[in-house]
C-alpha cells in the first residue's frame, strides 16, 4: 500500500486507479471494517489525525478531484464527509524521498509521464497536505536502500 503524499496528478493511470482502491481500503481499515492492514505503516499518519476519517475522505476527494480532470469515472459517491479542518503536515524529506520513489516506477512503467515530470525539483504535495522542513517520516519502510 503506497498512500503518495505527492499530488495525484504526477502519477500515471495505472498508479492513480491503484491510489484511489488503496485510500478506500485505508479507509475501510480506519473505520474498522477489514481486518487487513491494521498495523500498515501508511496508516499512522491518518490514525494521528484528530479526525481520521475526515482526513482519508478529504485524501479521497483530491484523488477523486484528478481522476475526474481526466475524464475517469471513479464513484463519486465514496469519499464520505469532511468536517472542519483536516489539513495534515508532511515533510519535504518525506516528498523527496517519495519522488525519487514514483520516478523510479514511471521510468520503467510510464516512460512519456517519467519524461515529463522528470524536470519537476520539488513536486507538489496532496492538496490534504502542507510541506514543512524535515526528514523522511518515521513510519516509512525503506527497503534496498531507498
Amino acid at each position: 500500500m503506497r498512500i503518495w503524499s505527492i499530488h495525484p496528478r504526477y502519477l500515471d493511470s495505472q498508479g492513480l486507479v491503484a491510489l484511489w482502491r488503496e485510500a478506500l481500503l485505508a479507509r475501510a481499515v480506519l473505520r474498522g471494517e477489514t481486518q487487513g492492514y491494521r498495523h500498515h505503516p501508511q496508516l499512522h499518519r491518518f490514525r494521528d489525525h484528530p479526525s481520521p476519517r475526515y482526513a482519508i475522505n478529504a485524501y479521497l476527494r483530491g484523488i477523486l478531484d484528478e481522476a475526474q480532470s481526466r475524464g475517469f469515472t471513479f464513484d463519486r459517491s465514496k469519499p464520505g464527509p469532511v468536517r472542519g479542518a483536516v489539513g495534515m503536515i508532511v515533510s519535504s524529506g518525506q516528498v523527496g524521498h517519495e519522488w525519487d520513489h514514483l520516478l523510479r516506477k514511471l521510468k520503467v512503467r510510464s516512460p512519456a509521464d517519467f519524461r515529463r515530470w522528470r524536470g519537476v525539483g520539488i513536486p507538489e504535495a496532496h492538496p490534504l497536505f502542507t510541506i514543512e522542513p524535515g526528514p523522511i517520516e518515521p513510519w516509512e519502510r525503506r527497503r534496498g536502500g531507498e
